[in-house]
């Protein structure tokens, strides 16, 4: 583990690495952001779209490979940026003695949130659908 100045022991990083975990955000920005143009281009397009042209386009391949790529873009993000609010704001200094066990919750429950995220959501877009109700 690494001690950083803010005195909280770091080894839960994406990457093991500021720069790289870095990197991971602004990638995962980037693709967050041209899937939300995607969605806002297809909205303006196709004004009046209903259901039958709504599922075609986000059934269609490439939008279920960037919707994959969208999700696990989102999962990154959110890791590296949940983990940077923890290790910044429950701290020895804010929270006292507890911040380690504290911050150790928090990150379980952020893991689990995550992957719980990503697999619903491979489900949504590559599942068989069961569940889901077509008109």
């Amino acid at each position: 583990m690494i001690k950083n100045n803010s005195g909280v022991k770091s080894a839960t990083g994406l990457t093991g690495s500021g720069s790289r975990d870095w990197v991971v955000q602004r990638i995962s920005a980037v693709v967050l952001a041209v899937y939300s143009v995607v969605l806002v281009g297809f909205f303006l397009t196709h004004s009046n779209a209903d259901f039958v042209q709504w599922s075609a386009f986000m059934t269609s391949l490439p939008m279920k490979l960037l919707s994959l790529l969208t999700i696990i873009a989102l999962a990154g993000h959110a890791w590296v940026g949940m983990w940077t609010v923890f290790t910044d704001y429950v701290t020895l200094n804010q929270m006292g003695t507890k911040a380690a066990g504290i911050r150790l919750v928090l990150q379980a429950l952020m893991i689990v949130a995550i992957f719980v995220y990503v697999f619903w959501g491979i489900m949504i877009f590559w599942g068989n659908g069961v569940g889901v109700v077509a008109v």
